[in-house]
């Protein structure tokens, strides 16, 4: 597993393009920010990321690539890997023809391959610019991976049609670092993915069918046993390295170092207790998402905030006092929660980014199967905050407190309303624990292999192959598996509730809400203060920590 740390945003200016940084949005906010502190030296900041000790740097690209040059020679300099971002580019432009997609040049991808330091390619929130394709670019709809032509009204077709987009974007790059491995005096092979950094928990799946690999982001606004059951199954469906963002970006205010409302949107505990629940996910990399949320320049040095007394304790003593005898690929189920990869995470609009096509009503039946396995703990009707229900204090900190006014160094009090209270002086919406009992989530592709070991499956949402409602059955018939499966799925012949002599059961359904439904999963769902994920033979127990369950106390067995 390696650690790392992706760069300032609002903070200090880039110490490689120290203009640019006055001239671009560098944040998703749609504004412009003058940097808050004064502006390193490379050599200061890059000492300092050694300090953090950080194996790897995440660089979102300019997009008039300034400082470019001087960046990849500092990285090969420090002998620091390199990771490199697309944001910038994303938000202000320049963005490849008919997308809102802004894709780091052929030419800077050859020069960083060629150092043998750039280990991926990072692509900011795809899944969001895809369906929500206005976010950034004005001037029109241009989904992220694909503009389908004409009224396409087809989800199925739709989904291919990203799936080939993404296919298409992998196999132009792999070409082009082949070709530089080729001609390097010492050649070797080393992969540089793609790497989908996501906070809604939807295109995981048809994502990785493309090639690319999972990103999913922690803390934010996610629910997250969902969002690492979905990419941890995506991830091990398609074989693919999981890479983790624990986002300091999020809904909360309190006592802690603020620099804009929403940054950092969670308390120090939660960053704390996030970064122990990646660990234990055993990413292949993990980083923060951003730099300036630890630490404060004043001129002459680094000083760390709490968040940074944080990471410190992190590295220098967990890590080293927790090591980890399994990869996330050794994940395993007791429970398999196949669906379709419908794109909807409860905006119930726009499949895959289309205007002209409605989203199947079926796909709500997803949330639905989350109510259900987390104990009714995560709502019918979304699978991440960003659904009706949710007030964030952080839209309350930006009207009580002008912009002028921060950073915000001791933090804001603000009136709890309907908020929680998680520590002294926070408004926090967002806690950690949602309880599962070893879900992985497949889709609708699933081979029976992936569903070995599994006591009860699921199989929702709007679309499911052939060959996976085959293997289902198999596992109901041979291996004794309970399959609960949504009756607009199958064919005539099995509509009907059955019970098979080696205790394997049958059951279609209109509604994963019903009292039948639940009678039969209840004995797979596990306690309702636990959240458990087994990887290989160690199963990782995940309680709150606290009454509200912004932190987490852990337990490694096996």
């Amino acid at each position: 597993m390696k650690f790392g740390m992706q760069g300032t945003v609002i903070g200090w200016q880039d110490p490689w393009a120290q203009t640019a940084s006055e001239l671009y949005m560098r944040t998703g906010t749609g504004q412009i920010y003058p940097s808050q502190d004064p502006p390193p030296g490379r050599q200061a900041f890059m000492e300092q990321l050694k300090q953090l000790q950080a194996d790897f740097y995440v660089h979102h690209v300019f997009p008039g690539l300034e400082g470019q040059q001087e960046l990849l020679a500092d990285m090969i300099a420090y002998g620091m890997e390199l990771c490199l971002g697309n944001e910038y580019g994303n938000i202000n432009g320049p963005w490849e023809e008919g997308t809102n997609r802004y894709d780091i040049t052929d030419d800077q991808i050859r020069l960083a391959a060629a150092s043998g330091l750039l280990i991926g390619l990072l692509y900011d929130e795809p899944e969001h610019l895809q369906i929500n394709a206005a976010q950034y670019r004005k001037d029109g709809w241009f989904p992220h991976w694909s503009s389908p032509a004409g009224e396409q009204e087809n989800v199925a077709v739709l989904r291919e049609a990203l799936t080939a987009a993404v296919g298409k974007r992998d196999a132009h790059v792999r070409s082009i670092v082949s070709e530089v491995q080729v001609k390097s005096p010492s050649p070797g092979t080393y992969n540089v993915p793609l790497v989908s950094e996501q906070v809604f928990p939807v295109l995981f799946h048809a994502q990785a069918r493309g090639g690319m690999a999972l990103c999913p982001k922690i803390m934010k606004e996610s629910f997250q046993s969902l969002q690492l059951a979905t990419a941890l199954g995506a991830a091990k469906q398609y074989n693919r390295p999981l890479w983790l963002c624990a986002d300091l970006w999020g809904p909360d205010a309190g006592k802690w170092p603020i620099r804009t409302p929403g940054f950092p949107g969670h308390s120090p505990e939660e960053f704390a207790s996030a970064l122990q629940m990646g660990y234990f996910m055993s990413p292949t990399h993990l980083f923060v998402e951003n730099v300036d949320a630890l630490m404060q320049f004043d001129g002459c040095s680094f000083q760390q905030t709490a968040f940074g007394d944080v990471w410190q304790q992190f590295r220098q003593d967990f890590v080293p006092a927790h090591p980890l005898s399994y990869s996330h690929l050794d994940a395993s189920a007791d429970i398999a929660f196949i669906h379709s990869d419908d794109s909807n995470y409860g905006q119930n609009e726009r499949p895959f980014g289309s205007l002209a096509a409605a989203m199947p009503q079926e796909s709500q039946s997803i949330f639905h199967v989350w109510h259900l396995l987390s104990h009714r703990t995560i709502p019918a009707h979304g699978s991440c905050m960003h659904i009706p229900g949710y007030s964030f204090p952080r839209h309350r900190l930006k009207a009580a407190i002008a912009e002028e006014h921060f950073p915000l160094w001791e933090g804001a009090l603000l009136p709890l309303a309907e908020a929680a209270a998680n520590m002294d002086g926070a408004a926090s919406v967002h806690p950690l624990f949602f309880p599962l009992n070893n879900v992985l989530v497949y889709d609708e592709f699933a081979a029976e292999p992936q569903l070995a070991g599994a006591k009860l499956i699921i199989a929702a949402g709007s679309s499911l192959s052939s060959g996976t409602l085959r293997a289902m059955r198999r596992r109901a018939e041979l291996a004794g598996a309970v399959v609960i499966v949504a009756q607009w799925l199958l064919p005539e012949g099995w509509k009907q509730r059955c019970t098979f002599p080696g205790g394997g059961v049958w059951l279609p359904t209109t509604d994963f809400l019903s009292e039948e439904t639940a009678e039969l999963a209840r004995p797979f769902l596990g306690r309702p203060d636990c959240w458990v994920q087994r990887f290989g033979n160690k199963e990782v127990h995940f309680h709150k920590g606290d009454q509200g369950g912004f932190t987490l106390d852990f337990e490694l067995n096996g």
